[in-house]
């Protein structure tokens, strides 16, 4: 039987790569946080895929990444391979799309910032929302973080900023969240009544926070938690992406838009904007086409 050579090189190839992917489903790589797990490159493609990178270039970051993977290696690390490829390589605005964790990390060093932008999430959702707010519960005032409300119904929301992943959001503060609002839910002032309060962090809970929060009725929301309906979930469904997400602008540039409360990609869809920050006039027409490109605007 005469074998086509093409064919032939082309199961070759196959054969190689099955083997790499089951080499690496072997190795431990570190997680944030210090724990580890086993690698998975199917875990891998599909971020790659929610970025939108074509079945190509994810074959590409997968093929890259296993060739340097190695024992305990870094998930920052992966990310950073894949990244730079999807910058390098891949047409806007993938890379950005699949930054999005980092660039909610990017909004930091303080938590205001991650305020401004749950309240923007709320709003893409139909809520409305304000932040800062100071309100008199029962027994004690309170500043709310973010204040919504639709539907007749009232929320306030506790936001929990990590400046880095291994950060995780534990009991106490699911504890100190309940405790003060349930003293707003029974406020005899019509005006500072919540009907329900919300803790919602860039990060993960801890499991006595979540059995906590399960009993008590307190609604958390993390970055994956829950499952479906966590805030990168959010963000995607409303296209509601920070300003940090853009590859376009320097981080001394996105920080200088932060400061005037410009939290989204889609606030800097016209150039007189960019200008005004000092964004270079040759620069200007990439940024807003990588903004319409990820945002939609």
């Amino acid at each position: 039987m005469i074998t086509n050579t093409s064919t032939l090189q082309n199961d070759i190839s196959q054969a190689k790569g099955a083997r790499k992917a089951l080499h690496a489903r072997h190795i431990l790589i570190t997680k944030a946080d210090g724990e580890q797990e086993p690698f998975d490159p199917a875990k891998l493609e599909h971020s790659l895929q929610l970025a939108g990178a074509s079945s190509t270039m994810r074959a590409r970051v997968l093929s890259h990444v296993m060739h340097e993977m190695h024992p305990g290696m870094m998930t920052e690390d992966i990310y950073r391979h894949a990244f730079e490829l999807l910058r390098r390589e891949e047409k806007i605005p993938v890379a950005a799309r699949y930054s999005i964790k980092r660039a909610v990390f990017a909004l930091g060093p303080s938590g205001f910032p991650f305020e401004q932008f749950l309240a923007e999430i709320l709003r893409a959702h139909g809520w409305k929302a304000q932040t800062g707010v100071a309100l008199n519960g029962r027994c004690a005032p309170h500043e709310v973080d973010v204040l919504a409300e639709k539907n007749g119904k009232r929320i306030g929301v506790e936001a929990k900023f990590h400046n880095d992943a291994a950060g995780k959001t534990d009991i106490k503060d699911a504890l100190y969240v309940h405790a003060r609002y349930e003293d707003l839910r029974v406020t005899p002032e019509a005006s500072s009544h919540v009907d329900e309060g919300w803790l919602v962090t860039n990060t993960r809970f801890t499991r006595n926070a979540i059995r906590y929060a399960q009993c008590s009725g307190l609604k958390l929301i993390g970055w994956d938690y829950p499952r479906t309906r966590g805030l990168l979930a959010l963000i995607e469904e409303a296209r509601v992406h920070p300003l940090t997400c853009l590859t376009t602008l320097t981080d001394t540039e996105k920080r200088r838009l932060l400061e005037q409360k410009v939290v989204l990609c889609k606030h800097v869809s016209a150039p007189h904007i960019l200008r005004e920050f000092g964004i270079k006039p040759d620069r200007i027409p990439r940024v807003l086409d990588e903004a319409k490109q990820l945002c939609g605007i």
